[in-house]
């Protein structure tokens, strides 16, 4: 079969797919196969046992830099693609100049992807494709890369000052062998993904423009469609633009993730590009008309594209990493929670065992309204993050001094049985150490944070003007004024910066507060609180029925 995207498409029923490499993507292409009635077969050192495999049921068992391996593939059928772009690149491109098997996307594009330093030369030289000048210029922070061989956080460190560049540079390329390039550190407001279409004509469609969390490098939740303000909806079709114009100037067929970032100045920055499904679009598979597996399908195999248009108001997806702890009981408490909800669908992915750090499933949660999907969210996520044993909520200080105060707020969350963690965090003493906290609080997963802070008290407002997460403010008393300037500094906040506060040195109703608001999103939480608040009823009444029946002399005698 020749590549040339002139040549007419075979029916759907005689078309056969090789697919290079046999993880989840391969599933679900294998998934989308059967429906379309294309013969699919992987190539994976796992064979029939991979993911892929078990699923498509027609497997060569062979590594994906393996030549021989992949002539063997490549004769079983008309067309190859892949599902990760670290693949032998050199193989592909002998077998398409040979013009018998159709390869996309291009090998052209796949060497083009794999290097990323030549990704981001390639993308600068596209007319309205922008990538600031993070690409080539020093300063720090920055991000330091490998060039190839690098996804899910992999192949990344942020290197914050020249003493830590040594380090990172040796870490990284691994004693020389490995070439890096940095990166200067984008601040941007948000991350956005779409995914892209391209037929073998040149066709080029795009899906709804996404919101992606990031956790730890990796793909946390993506958001359908991203929750753009009017104010900056231009910005939102600037970045569609911008990702069809960097798709159309790469060559071949296939789906494509797009990463963008959305910059403070409003502007569109591209990241980086995915030759091939990608995680910010498995919102797809239970949220538009054709998902991504099936277009990508679609475009390698010459038949018609599909519909990019969603058929819910709303989605999103959750990651189901495997846990720190490696135990599977953890890992499957999303998976569980997500089974109990109405609104989720949860796609497996067959991985054994469940590795930290490992893609095991993920959840789409689709919905009448975006609030009703982020309810949804919320309330997974705090399942998961719990199971996890990861912080919920963060109690900060400015000194060890507030210690003595701020220790009831942690005695409550122990009794609730909430994750938290405790640290000391000064607005005057250590500010970039206190941007840094609230900046990044909300991607490490917490979701409350209680701040103690005597005296002036700023603490509580500074984290809160950083941080889209709710913050609770704690007065502590001090001994000139009593606590009531720290409670009046907490309770001034400008309109725009609201602080939750409670009495003068009550760090207890904090901890309280905090568990209320996580039980919004967790019937667990709201069923402990409500037995907490039976439980002070029952104190109050015993003590009441005590003085009533025995007088205030006994009473007081007896206590």
């Amino acid at each position: 079969m020749c590549s040339a995207a002139s040549e007419p498409s075979l029916p759907p029923t005689s078309v056969r797919v090789g697919v290079v490499g046999g993880g989840q993507l391969g599933q679900m292409m294998a998934l989308a196969a059967h429906r379309l009635g294309v013969k699919l077969t992987c190539l994976d050192p796992g064979g029939l046992a991979s993911p892929t495999g078990k699923v498509c049921g027609a497997a060569v068992t062979g590594g994906l830099a393996d030549g021989a391996a992949i002539r063997k593939l490549a004769a079983e059928v008309d067309v190859l693609t892949v599902e990760i772009e670290h693949i032998d690149t050199a193989s592909l491109a002998a077998i398409e100049a040979e013009g018998k098997v159709a390869v996309h996307p291009s090998p052209r594009t796949l060497a083009t992807i794999q290097d990323k330093l030549l990704q981001k030369r390639h993308l600068s030289t596209v007319d309205g494709v922008s990538l600031g000048d993070s690409w080539h210029t020093w300063g720090y922070p920055l991000m330091l890369k490998a060039r190839t061989l690098a996804y899910d956080g992999r192949g990344n460190a942020v290197v914050r000052s020249a003493a830590e560049a040594e380090s990172a540079f040796s870490s990284l390329s691994r004693g020389g062998a490995v070439p890096l390039y940095a990166e200067r550190w984008a601040e941007f407001v948000s991350e956005l993904a779409v995914m892209v279409a391209r037929a073998r004509d040149g066709t080029v469609v795009t899906y709804p423009l996404t919101v992606t969390e990031q956790r730890d490098s990796m793909c946390h939740t993506v958001v359908a469609p991203a929750p753009v303000a009017a104010s900056v909806s231009e910005q939102a079709l600037a970045a569609l633009a911008v990702a069809r114009k960097a798709i159309s100037s790469l060559w071949g067929a296939g789906i494509f993730g797009v990463e963008l970032f959305h910059m403070k100045d409003g502007s569109v920055l591209l990241n980086e590009i995915a030759p091939r499904p990608h995680n910010s679009g498995h919102y797809t598979m239970d949220a538009c008309v054709t998902e991504q597996h099936e277009m990508h399908l679609r475009c390698v195999a010459g038949l018609p594209l599909g519909d990019t248009s969603m058929k819910v108001a709303a989605a999103a997806m959750y990651n189901v990493i495997g846990s720190a702890d490696g135990k599977l009981s953890t890992t499957l408490a999303a998976v569980d929670a997500a089974l109990a909800m109405p609104c989720a669908a949860l796609h497996w992915y067959g991985k054994a065992p469940p590795k930290p750090r490992r893609k095991m499933a993920h959840v789409n949660l689709v919905g009448g309204s975006r609030h009703e999907v982020a309810i949804a969210l919320r309330k997974l996520e705090a399942i998961a993050d719990a199971a996890n044993g990861a912080p919920v909520v963060s109690i900060i200080m400015g000194s060890d001094s507030d210690l003595p105060c701020m220790k009831a707020a942690a005695e409550v969350l122990e009794q609730f049985g909430v994750p938290y963690e405790i640290t000391i965090v000064s607005a005057h003493r250590t500010p970039s150490r206190m941007y840094e906290f609230a900046r990044e609080a909300d991607a490490r997963g917490v979701r409350v944070i209680i701040a103690g802070a005597g005296g002036a008290a700023h603490l509580p407002g500074m984290v809160a003007a950083l941080t889209p997460l709710p913050v609770i403010g704690v007065p502590v008393k001090s001994s000139a004024l009593s606590g009531n300037d720290s409670l009046l500094s907490i309770v001034q906040m400008p309109r725009g910066v609201p602080v939750a506060t409670v009495a003068i040195h009550n760090a207890a109703n904090a901890g309280l507060l905090a568990v209320r608001t996580l039980g919004a999103a967790d019937p667990t939480l709201r069923r402990k609180m409500a037995a907490y608040m039976e439980s002070q009823e029952a104190e109050v009444l015993c003590k009441a029925d005590k003085l009533e029946k025995g007088g205030f002399r006994a009473y007081l005698d007896g206590a």
